[in-house]
């Protein structure tokens, strides 16, 4: 029924593999669909990667972010679940309170460990791989006003070998999010009651 397909936006700073495998699992999907993929970088990778899939992107400066024009266009848009995939940037309140239990996030590790500022890409591999860490893996959670401090909702991990590179290691966590990520925002959409 197409008036309970749920309008997803993704949040992208970088390559957009995320936005990319997401954009593609949900336009074959009848929970929810994403029409808007937002990125605060215009020459991020994301932009290139998604553009000829049918999605609406908008680019936004740390001003609009702060002042309240990203949370119009999301309105407008009519927007009822955010996704942040690699989005480097700390949200706002105002889109945090609009969207409470409505955000979700990826993170790269376990959390808490690995979490908080300077913790993305290959910043975190590469401290999981000095750390002489046994495993690693993906963090699904909640959004809230702290970085990366929001409710768990799901994880998973990887075993970590003596031959890992922080290089090795990032492929594996890209597998475990391409595997998992669209399956958990899902299940998440599927409960979503969008009435209060």
């Amino acid at each position: 029924m197409e008036h309970n397909i749920k309008r997803i936006a993704v949040f992208a700073s970088g390559r957009g593999t995320n936005a990319q495998n997401l954009i593609s699992f949900f336009s074959k999907n009848d929970t929810g669909r994403v029409v808007l993929v937002l990125s605060d970088k215009k020459e991020a990778g994301v932009i290139s990667r998604v553009k000829d899939m049918g999605v609406e992107i908008v680019v936004f400066s740390r001003e609009e972010l702060l002042g309240g024009t990203v949370l119009s266009v999301l309105k407008e848009k009519g927007i009822d679940f955010i996704v942040l995939a690699g989005f480097l940037k700390m949200v706002p309140m105002d889109i945090i309170e609009k969207y409470h239990g409505r955000i979700v996030n990826i993170h790269p590790s376990l959390l808490p460990k690995y979490g908080g500022r300077g913790m993305y890409g290959m910043n975190i591999h590469r401290a999981v791989i000095e750390n002489r860490e046994r495993e690693s893996g993906i963090t699904i959670h909640h959004v809230s006003p702290v970085c990366d401090d929001g409710d768990i909702i799901f994880q998973t991990s990887v075993e970590i070998t003596d031959r890992d590179t922080p290089e090795s290691l990032a492929a594996k966590i890209s597998c475990l999010e391409m595997e998992h990520f669209p399956r958990v925002v899902e299940k998440i959409i599927s409960g979503l009651d969008l009435q209060s």
